[in-house]
């Protein structure tokens, strides 16, 4: 399967809101949690069914319901149906290639973004699709897989942090946005931190690792400013929707985490510059490296041209050559070879060509 293209032969010819998955499944069955808390108390929890979570939707307490795996159908249709979720959106959840997007709804904003992981040992990144639903009382998640970004999050409820836990259902979903691209920032350093140390080999003795290396850290960047460029137009829409659930007195959170995304878009676009430095820099080494060759071949060269003229005289075979005879001829050959090809190298010396 294409890294940067999911395949999409199951949606071919599909009625649009068809609920088909788009991608890998990576769970067998899925797992529904619940976390509802107030200043005072918190339940935690793994439902049975969706069904489990439709009291959620109605209390004051502030619900954050997860859902793990998104392979399963009859899941997905029924939480549209008791959330109230639209047909194309519901598609769109399922598309694990989807752009990052938002949306807003009657009953709910939907953000679409990607989770990004930084494999150190294939050194590679890995993104996962997720989706936020914010409703009134609610706060619903979708994954792909459990093993995510949001431990940090979930230690701050259980341990009754007192901002998180005397906040609306919207910061929590603002918490978990600023988790996803705090963690987008740890996988640029990680990448940034590779394109700043390849740039002391550049100047050393490059070889053909040098260029393998920079082709992988360019396609990592270009995966990464996929996943990451789109989340600036939805910070964007979220901070000048007239219809957000995002409460008006948590604006300026909203904005820094929007400061922190342009500033993640901003490093991307810098590091894929430097690798693109890099590779014209390696591409540079390379002709000079060549260029010193050819000037030593070119200098030998120059000093054999009239040597093998003298050499091509001389090895004619006339009969009558006057220098033929001659008892000091070959001395004083050899005596204007050595003077030719050091008056030669004393020329090419002055000349700075050596």
């Amino acid at each position: 399967m294409a890294r940067f293209m999911k395949d999409r032969t199951a949606s071919k010819g599909q009625v649009p809101g068809s609920l088909i998955l788009i991608g890998e499944q990576k769970m067998d069955h899925p797992v529904i949690r619940l976390m509802e808390y107030d200043k005072d108390e918190l339940v935690e929890k793994e439902l049975e069914s969706i069904e489990d979570a439709i009291p959620c939707m109605e209390t004051e307490k502030v619900s954050w319901i997860n859902v793990y795996g998104l392979h399963d159908m009859e899941l997905i249709q029924r939480l549209g149906e008791i959330f109230g979720l639209h047909p194309l959106l519901m598609e769109d959840l399922l598309d694990t290639d989807q752009r990052p997007k938002y949306e807003d709804g009657d009953t709910y904003n939907a953000l679409i973004m990607k989770m990004l992981r930084y494999d150190q040992e294939t050194k590679s990144i890995f993104s996962e699709q997720f989706t936020l639903i914010l409703g009134q009382h609610f706060v619903l998640t979708l994954q792909e897989q459990p093993g995510d970004v949001f431990n940090p999050v979930r230690e701050r409820i259980r341990q009754n942090k007192r901002r998180i836990r005397l906040n609306d259902n919207d910061y929590l979903a603002y918490a978990l946005l600023d988790t996803i691209v705090d963690n987008y920032m740890i996988v640029i350093e990680s990448i940034g931190r590779e394109v700043e140390e390849l740039e002391g080999r550049l100047f050393g003795d490059p070889d053909k690792r040098v260029v393998e290396e920079i082709y992988r850290l360019k396609t990592e960047l270009s995966f990464l400013r996929k996943s990451v460029r789109p989340v600036k137009d939805i910070m964007f829409q979220v901070l000048k929707s007239d219809s957000s659930f995002f409460l008006e007195k948590h604006n300026h959170f909203l904005r820094d985490l929007n400061d922190l995304v342009t500033r993640s878009a901003e490093a991307i676009e810098l590091y894929n510059g430097m690798i693109s430095d890099h590779l014209s820099i390696y591409g540079t080494n390379v002709s000079n490296r060549t260029n010193a060759v050819m000037k030593v071949l070119t200098i030998f060269a120059s000093i054999f041209i009239p040597l093998t003229f003298l050499a091509g005289i001389y090895g004619m075979n006339f009969k009558y050559m006057p220098e033929l005879e001659y008892r000091y001829g070959y001395l004083i050959f050899w005596i204007a070879v050595v003077c030719v090809g050091i008056g030669l190298l004393i020329y090419f010396r002055r000349k700075k060509w050596l």
